[in-house]
């Protein structure tokens, strides 16, 4: 028998219903003998109910008190959720980041893990109890209550099984698994049986919403298996790990990314001189605004252009910098748009394959898609087009790589 941790999204516990089909669901590997770590979101909704209100009463809401209050939402859920395995026959008990301990630093809202203490977890799992942890929060070391950011319960849940070695950590939320790209946009997307650490963390962090970032990276670093599947239909969703021949002889391609929530910023006319590019972002970086993509124009004349992408909720701020700093190097001129996408094709096999980036370039070409920038790694190639050819482009690639033919697992 193994040891699984669980998690359940915010949807998956969004009514008393559905918190009791959790319970039942829990109960059933229970009695298959195995041993159940479970870890929750707030019921759906709810996180963003307690912001508003923080909002409402102050502006800019302390970031420790946001903390305090936001917290209460998964510890609605963990009592809830116990309470219904008990009803249901199955012993469980219900702990918060800080009861558990799970010690972070002093990083308030966007706070990370530093330590688990999994001892009350072993001995309520020895005992044969499922254990129910608050997902998204911790403690710092001198007993504040912290956060991890928004979806931070994926997180929690990674975390939990790398420091309990669990034999399989179980993303159920939503959706079926991972697709080949957003079923809403090609209906041909296809069900994917297995991805590697490096695809998903690809895909995560170029706008995929299946999983968050951080929990991938967590996966990748300490060798958890990670499994996302529906948390009400069955079927055995996608499975998350390491790279294999097995994977290695699936499409060189497995999957189209993008991301809608960009914004694109130029300077004109800044001195081509070493350093240029420190004076520039780092004014952005220090007000918090996480820069994407950069192309810098070549020099003409000792001048040049800078282009960088950030999320289109930082755009007017960013700007706002821009300016100020365009003034100090006397630029001639800012640009921005707001009306632009980024489209990313994702594939280990990109490695041991030639002519990848050339066949997305000339695909697009052929519908007439402008190419305003480009980044590459090692496994993947993302391009910046007008937001307006976002859907036309997604449905191009994923024809013109085959995707809808990969093996799937419906």
């Amino acid at each position: 028998m193994g040891l699984y941790v669980q998690k359940y999204g915010g949807t998956s516990v969004g009514s008393l219903e559905r918190i009791q089909s959790i319970a039942h669901k829990i109960t059933q590997y229970r009695q298959q003998g195995h041993d159940i770590v479970v870890v929750v979101s707030a019921m759906s909704g709810e996180t963003n109910r307690l912001m508003q209100m923080a909002t409402t009463i102050q502006k800019y809401p302390d970031p420790r008190e946001m903390d305090v209050l936001v917290a209460t939402g998964e510890q609605v859920t963990i009592a809830l959720l116990s309470m219904a395995l008990k009803e249901q026959g199955c012993e469980a008990r219900s702990y918060t980041g800080s009861q558990v301990k799970i010690l972070t630093n002093s990083v308030h809202t966007k706070a990370r893990i530093k330590h688990i203490d999994v001892n009350l977890i072993q001995t309520d799992l020895s005992a044969g109890r499922v254990v129910i942890v608050a997902g998204f929060q911790g403690v710092d070391e001198t007993g504040n209550i912290t956060t991890l950011g928004r979806g931070g319960s994926d997180t929690t849940g990674v975390a939990l099984a790398a420091a309990l070695k669990a034999d399989e950590c179980q993303i159920y939320t939503d959706v079926n698994g991972v697709y080949t790209t957003d079923p809403r946009v090609v209906e041909s997307a296809r069900l994917l049986q297995t991805i590697t650490f490096e695809e998903m963390l690809e895909m995560a962090s170029l706008g995929s919403k299946v999983l968050q970032i951080r929990a991938v990276e967590f996966a990748g670093k300490y060798k958890v298996p990670l499994r996302v599947s529906h948390s009400f239909e069955e079927g055995l969703g996608t499975l998350i790990t390491i790279e294999n021949q097995e994977i290695m002889e699936q499409p060189v391609i497995s999957s189209i990314a993008f991301n809608r929530d960009e914004a694109k910023l130029t300077i004109i006319g800044v001195p081509d001189i070493p350093g240029i590019a420190s004076k520039i972002l780092s004014p952005i970086s220090d007000a918090n605004i996480e820069v994407d993509m950069i192309l810098q124009n070549i020099s003409a004349e000792g001048m040049t252009d800078f282009t960088f992408t950030v999320h289109r909720n930082d755009f007017e701020h960013a700007k706002n910098i821009l300016q100020q700093i365009a003034r100090q190097l006397n630029a001639t001129d800012i640009q921005g748009s707001k009306n632009i996408a980024k489209v990313s094709i994702i594939g280990v096999g990109m490695r041991s394959h030639a002519g990848i980036a050339s066949t997305m370039f000339t695909a697009l070409a052929d519908e007439s898609i402008n190419i305003q920038m480009i980044s590459t790694s090692e496994i993947k190639v993302s391009v910046v087009i007008a937001e307006k050819y976002l859907e036309l482009a997604v449905r191009t690639l994923h024809s013109v790589f085959n995707l809808d033919q990969c093996q799937s697992v419906e």
